[in-house]
């Protein structure tokens, strides 16, 4: 039996498959307000619950010289005014204890990065605000390895927990995604998500900067759908070559309204085949 978890319109664990999208790193105010108003426009067409994606430190940069973003004071006050002039659940990423009361002021999802899912103050610290927390398994760990984690938020009180995939190191500058995890993960018990842009990342395969191989976004994401997972998580641009973080692997906006009907789709038959693991 799976925990149900709501943020706002969406509920994680339920039929409906969620949608987590957009940029990588916070840009620009107007580039950020005007992905999200498109992005909400393509989830109501859609009629998927959406969620909106973007981050306004990325801490975890290859390169010192590499955008990081506006920073925790502007990246928050960009992010309010998206909330309200979008009408979108925010999700963003913490890198340490000290964001988090901050971010939760404005944020309805408080992500805790790959690198650090075994920050044990950092997670205490997040889910002590009551928020919906979603937590990236390391590539370094296995999916049963995510149960501790689990442990730390449930030891502040707080059962909203979602966890996400994102791909497993696999030698140098690789990663694989074994759809074994998403079954083992489901069965501690929380809604389980698919990061089908960062689980097609070359990691520090551009020399100063991440590769990735964007051609096997989709097939990744359609899946791990099949597979039965309650959310997909994708960092997507308008132009992706020129993103200012992950271009290499984030999925171009004019494309995602044709994977969404894909998704949903595959989802719809996996559930009527009775083969889905949120059965």
């Amino acid at each position: 039996m799976v925990t149900k978890v709501r943020v706002g319109d969406a509920v994680f664990g339920d039929d409906d498959l969620v949608l987590i999208a957009g940029p990588c790193v916070i840009e620009s105010e107007e580039s950020c307000i005007r992905h999200a108003v498109k992005l909400a426009e393509i989830a109501r067409c859609a009629a998927i619950p959406f969620i909106f994606k973007s981050s306004f430190d990325k801490a975890n940069r290859t390169s010192y010289q590499s955008f990081r973003g506006p920073g925790l004071d502007e990246g928050l006050s960009i992010l309010a005014r998206v909330k309200r002039e979008a009408g979108v659940g925010i999700l963003t990423d913490i890198h340490e204890a000290a964001q988090a009361r901050p971010a939760a002021e404005v944020v309805d999802i408080l992500q805790i990065p790959a690198f650090l899912s075994r920050q044990t103050d950092l997670i205490h610290e997040a889910a002590a605000t009551g928020r919906a927390i979603n937590i990236k398994k390391g590539q370094f760990l296995a999916p049963w390895d995510m149960k501790p984690a689990i442990g730390k938020v449930e030891s502040a009180g707080n059962r909203r927990i979602l966890l996400t995939e994102r791909g497993a190191t696999f030698g140098y500058n690789n990663l694989v995604t074994d759809p074994r995890s998403l079954v083992v993960m489901r069965e501690l018990g929380y809604p389980v998500i698919f990061d089908a842009t960062h689980s097609v990342q070359l990691p520090g395969g551009a020399g100063d900067r991440s590769g990735g191989q964007r051609q096997f976004v989709a097939p990744l994401a359609r899946a791990a759908v099949a597979v039965g997972v309650d959310g997909v998580f994708m960092e997507v641009h308008e132009d992706p070559d020129h993103a200012l973080s992950d271009a290499a692997t984030s999925f171009p906006l004019g494309e995602l309204s044709e994977l969404i009907s894909n998704l949903q789709r595959i989802r719809q038959a996996a559930q009527t085949r009775g083969s889905s693991l949120t059965r």
